[in-house]
């Protein structure tokens, strides 16, 4: 059983089952659509529009690309990659690509041009599928890049360096063959997210991608008639595996352009959604929305809303307190994972344990966990060690890098480069990452409990914890603040308020600034360091 049996399962269960919709807060539809799309139309306001799909359209429309590429070629072992912004046509070009038996290589929409190039060298991708979004971004390398791989461009005005998705896909069959892939089939090469350097390229057999369905759905309960909110990117393996326990049951899924606020709440409300997946900051600001007056709940309807979960991040206890005050009828999950853990899951807090919000929580379905001193010994419940996976979730190898891989893989169990520890009860809780661990007089802090700290702070919407150079202690703790908007605060007041944390855990140093997040919500570290490193080392310098 692969995703691929799933999605012709659906098709044929569930032929004319809404399977896919699509809202573009702002932008009214204007393109005519052609003959072969297959979708619905339906503004809903002046500002945006609204179309979807069924399964028996999804699964034609992966039929049609398979039936294109299959006549070129690609097949077993064959790699095609997706640049595109989420859209409706993402997932049946994904599935498209899996039905030929190659692999699917989904790209970050933020990549340079020459990020594109090297993951598309490295994962030796032979077809680039892109959007309107990239066209100048591809143009830049499309002479280097176009000796080894074809372009095909999703869009109106098609460039002259590139091939038209419609007109290739138009006059083949909506109907493939049978799929006959396994699990143990190569599946989908995935990018990790890049901190340290040009990202590595992660392989996973559909082995993975199935279990990532079962996992799923066994921590959720999704049924036929849960309705899932995605709003994270698909290129990212996070919204996607989430997503894949409406697939297994066969359930609606809403895709949402943007993250505003309102946008959010507006599509929970009219398209009736069950689950809906947030990242942190997306949840502050619907909050901080509320509690400013600019959203009035009494505008949605939100009672078919039942699960909120949150991943790819920590999580601060204090948002958690406040969201189950501002909607005490929400169950809460938290869900940990790694794009060389397939995503989500393979820890999870559970909707029963809300007592334990600040751990990432226990073993996921059908996965072991260990947490281990540098030795690889198993550490003592309470003491800090590197956390390690074991399940069908974990990835096959880093793709053309035998070093990596065996510094990651041992003994079939994945080496996270994660920091946590276990509570006596058995609930994880994530420390720090172990490349962001500082050593400060001899000290470890991890910065993610002083970031949970001050993330309780009534002004403070985000916060990072970085090290920066000290001649003397060798690092100093850096807080990065953001302040809510319209809120003023003080070097002073931070100290204040630290003072109940203890003393060589307070920042020695406070910055207001915005701190930036990867599309994924994870906080870019690499990038406060290189902006703040010369600075901090001169100022600590002069303190000492």
């Amino acid at each position: 059983m692969t995703i691929v049996h799933l999605l012709e399962k659906n098709a044929k269960e569930f032929a004319n089952d809404t399977a896919l919709v699509e809202i573009n807060p702002d932008q009214p539809e204007t393109r005519k659509l052609t003959w072969h799309e297959y979708e619905l139309v339906q503004p809903t306001n002046k500002k945006h529009y609204r179309r979807e799909i069924t399964w028996q359209v999804f699964d034609e429309k992966a039929n049609r690309l398979a039936n294109m590429l299959a006549h070129n070629g690609i097949g077993k072992g064959k790699k095609v990659a997706i640049l595109l912004m989420n859209c409706i046509d993402w997932l049946p070009i994904y599935f498209g690509i899996l039905k030929t038996g190659a692999l699917a290589v989904p790209l970050n929409f933020r990549y340079s041009s020459d990020e594109i190039d090297y993951c598309l060298d490295l994962a030796e991708a032979d077809v680039l599928i892109f959007g309107n979004e990239f066209v100048g971004r591809v143009e830049a390398v499309a002479e280097k890049i176009s000796k080894k791989c074809t372009l095909i461009y999703l869009g109106g005005s098609c460039p002259d360096f590139a091939d038209d998705y419609n007109d290739l896909i138009s006059e083949f069959s909506g109907i493939f063959p049978e799929c006959t892939l396994t699990e143990e089939d190569d599946a989908a090469i995935y990018f990790s997210s890049g901190t340290t350097g040009f990202p590595k390229a992660i392989l996973h057999k559909h082995r993975s991608l199935i279990h990532s369905c079962r996992v799923e759905q066994a921590h959720h309960g999704q049924t036929k008639d849960d309705c899932f909110l995605c709003i994270p990117p698909l290129y990212h393996t996070g919204a996607k595996m989430h997503w894949f326990g409406s697939l297994l049951v066969g359930g609606k899924a809403v895709i949402l352009k943007g993250t505003a606020s309102k946008s959010i709440l507006e599509a929970a409300s009219s398209e009736k959604c069950s689950i809906v997946w947030l990242l942190v900051p997306w949840a502050q600001d619907i909050l901080n929305a509320i509690e400013r007056g600019e959203i009035d709940l009494k505008d949605y309807d939100l009672s078919n809303w039942r699960l909120m979960h949150i991943g790819a991040q920590p999580v601060p206890q204090s948002l958690i307190k406040r969201w189950l005050e501002v909607f005490p009828n929400h169950d809460y999950d938290t869900n940990y994972g790694l794009s060389e853990s397939i995503g989500p899951g393979a820890v999870h807090l559970g909707i029963e344990n809300v007592h334990k919000v600040g751990a990432i929580g226990i073993p996921g379905y059908g996965w072991e966990v260990k947490i281990v001193d540098p030795n690889g010994n198993t550490v003592n419940k309470g003491d800090v060690g590197e956390l390690c996976l074991k399940g069908p979730g974990v990835m096959t190898c880093y793709y053309r890098d035998e070093k990596a891989t065996a510094d990651s893989l041992k003994d079939g169990w994945l080496y996270t480069g994660d920091m946590a520890m276990q509570d006596p009860d058995g609930f994880i809780y994530l420390v720090d990452r172990k490349k962001d661990v500082i050593i400060t007089g001899g000290e470890n802090l991890y910065p993610v409990q002083i970031e949970n700290f001050l993330s309780a702070h009534e002004k403070i919407k985000d916060v990072a914890v970085i090290g920066l150079p000290d001649t003397r202690l060798g690092e100093i703790a850096t807080a990065i603040i953001e302040l809510k908007k319209g809120m003023t605060c003080t070097e002073e007041e931070i100290n204040q308020f630290c003072l109940d944390l203890p003393r060589y855990k307070r920042p020695r140093k406070i910055i207001f600034a915005d701190v930036p997040r990867n599309p994924t919500g994870k906080i870019e570290k690499p990038k406060l360091r290189k902006i703040y490193g010369a600075e901090g080392l001169v100022a600590s310098q002069n303190k000492s």
